[in-house]
């Protein structure tokens, strides 16, 4: 049974029928999360092997970056180190998990030639062990929130559960988009250095390093940017601050579109992506 449903993978018969199977290997992944989880708590672990703090390097690393950024762009742009230290913390936090997933996500099939190649496991796996990697990362970098937090006494105002479905919507927007560019990607390799030139240049355009006050009303800038919708729906909350209930609308029509557009090409290039690795 195994072995024929490997081979499915490489004959068509249907437009129907790719997207059964790909319906099929979504299903058949969800009962694999456990396999995901572990597949990403092993890349964690072999990055860092040997080191002394492990994954806490790069917690450290960017709270340099926090503390760095944040007390000169405070004393450049003149704002008070209580109102800009935290809203740099979150953003650099919450925008580094964004790129995580969508850079490494360009690696998520790639990564896992071999085991495609040889095994009929669910592709869908594969994309979750790209987020849950991301999600363990981010579980370390939320010292850094809750330090901040607590310091600039934040914690007394924050919105914790509007914050959560914030992220919800994040993980799901992101998920969509890393899984699109991990097939493309599995076709033209020049993708993954398009992808990391993108967010580069969202990074720079996204307030994260500024604060978006210094824009008047809905500037295009922010309002056609969706990775600031992406960091505005969980930072805004956890300052106590109210979110734009456009960013909602946008993230959930985003959502919903990106993983209909998502889940089409992969059911349409399901049986090559094996023969683009």
């Amino acid at each position: 049974m195994e072995i024929a449903t490997h081979m499915l993978r490489t004959g068509r018969r249907g437009t129907l029928f790719e997207f059964s199977m790909a319906l099929n290997d979504l299903q058949r992944s969800f009962e694999r999360l456990s396999l995901a989880w572990a597949l990403a708590r092993h890349d964690v672990v072999a990055r860092y092997r040997g080191s002394i703090l492990g994954p806490f390097w790069i917690t450290l690393s960017m709270g340099l970056m926090v503390l760095g950024i944040g007390f000169l762009y405070a004393n450049l742009f003149k704002i008070s180190l209580h109102d800009f230290m935290p809203f740099v913390a979150l953003g650099i936090v919450v925008f580094g998990t964004i790129t995580g997933i969508i850079t490494e996500g360009t690696e998520t099939f790639v990564q896992a030639a071999g085991m495609l190649s040889q095994t009929s496991l669910p592709m869908f796996t594969f994309v979750w062990r790209t987020v849950l990697r991301n999600l363990v990362n981010f579980g370390h970098h939320l010292v850094i929130i809750v330090a901040v937090l607590a310091i600039y006494g934040y914690w007394r105002v924050m919105d914790l559960p509007l914050a959560a479905a914030g992220f919800v919507l994040l993980l799901l927007n992101t998920s969509w988009i890393s899984m699109l560019v991990g097939i493309a990607s599995a076709r033209f390799r020049d993708v993954p250095q398009i992808v990391i030139s993108v967010m580069q240049f969202a990074m720079f355009m996204t307030p994260v390093f500024w604060t978006p006050e210094r824009f008047p009303g809905r500037h295009a800038v922010l309002f056609l940017n969706p990775f600031n919708h992406l960091l505005n729906v969980v930072r805004a909350p956890m300052l106590g601050k109210p979110v734009d209930p456009a960013s909602w609308l946008i993230l959930i029509g985003m959502a919903v579109a990106g993983w209909a557009l998502t889940f089409t090409v992969f059911s349409l290039t399901r049986r090559r992506i094996v023969h683009y690795l």
